[in-house]
């Protein structure tokens, strides 16, 4: 895997003239372009020459707690591509302290991608049966993942989170509302290295809370993280998501397609003759489910942003802006 040259220098002035609640307005301005569960997905800079792509993290509360991070982020890298043979966007993670505040903030820089070529972006100028092509390339790609993990149970997993926002379409032209034979899935998000070693997750589950208001963390601890982690390591579950996010990605009225293609995939093409199908009703569930979660979520920490602001503390963290549909 070829290695990132980073910017560090531009990193450093980024972080230290950084307005959390308007990236736009920083000294150095930044637009923010995606957001998952760790971090927010920005692009920074005011030149395309030096735009640098990364997500940022701040909660990590030592440097040798962000450099155990760093760690596990190249080791899950290496069992991505290396191991699992997925296709995947060069990235790595580095240390930038905040002097300001003392805190050690993370950067995971990966390779630009063109905006059109992002996944989401791709399946909103698809066909619907080019969508469902779509949908088979990234869980042909995602089966890359579970095929190793059952070949390597007792000692590693690898959770993986397939929505169709994680990925890239490489050889895709976006002139043409169609797939190439050439084009190929690529994997852009590794924000969370799901890593189990013996049944033991390795990236420390509380770094999901670190940014959650104090009013939510008892029950985000007892029902929304387990739940979170646990569905990356079940490729049913992982494909339900991938299909769901299409409500999100603009195109809702192809779940019903997308929903017999991947029940085709997994008793057809893999021949899972234990496959429980995935059913309308099941999905419509686990939307509302899934999108009231979020909602909650992302409200209170809204929420834990405008108290910060009114006692004059300094709050860390870029939230997503709108809100889960």
């Amino acid at each position: 895997m070829p290695e990132l040259r980073v910017n560090l220098d531009l990193l450093q002035r980024f972080e230290a003239g950084l307005d959390p609640y308007r990236p736009e307005r920083s000294a150095i301005p930044a637009r923010l372009v995606g957001h998952s569960e760790l971090c927010p997905t920005l692009m920074i800079g005011d030149r395309p020459q030096d735009f640098l792509v990364c997500g940022r993290m701040p909660m990590f509360e030592s440097a040798a707690e962000a450099e155990r991070y760093i760690v596990l982020h190249r080791r899950y890298m290496r069992l991505l591509g290396e191991r699992a043979r997925v296709r995947v966007v060069p990235s790595i993670a580095v240390q930038v302290p905040n002097e300001r505040t003392g805190r050690t903030v993370v950067y995971l820089v990966r390779e630009p991608v063109p905006e059109e070529l992002m996944g989401h972006a791709v399946a909103r100028r698809l066909a619907p049966a080019e969508v469902a092509r779509l949908v088979l390339l990234a869980l042909q790609e995602t089966a890359k993942i579970f095929d190793f993990n059952r070949a390597h149970h007792a000692e590693l997993e690898l959770g993986f989170d397939a929505r169709i926002s994680h990925w890239a379409a490489s050889g895709y032209d976006p002139s043409h509302n169609a797939l190439s034979e050439r084009t190929r899935l690529l994997y852009i998000d590794t924000s969370a290295p799901l890593l189990r070693r013996r049944g033991q997750e390795q990236l420390d589950p509380e770094l999901f809370l670190r940014s959650a208001s104090l009013l939510l963390l008892p029950l985000v601890r007892r029902t929304f993280l387990p739940e979170l982690l646990n569905r990356y390591y079940d490729f049913r579950r992982v494909a339900l998501d991938l299909i769901a996010g299409f409500q999100q990605a603009g195109r809702p009225e192809l779940t019903l397609d997308l929903i017999d293609s991947a029940n085709w995939f997994f008793l057809a093409e893999r021949q899972e003759t234990h496959f429980k199908p995935i059913m309308p009703d099941e999905l419509r569930r686990y939307h509302r489910y899934d999108a009231s979660i979020w909602r909650t979520y992302l409200m209170l920490r809204r929420l834990d942003r405008a108290i910060c602001r009114l006692r004059r503390r300094p709050y860390p963290y870029i939230l997503p802006r709108g809100t889960y549909a």
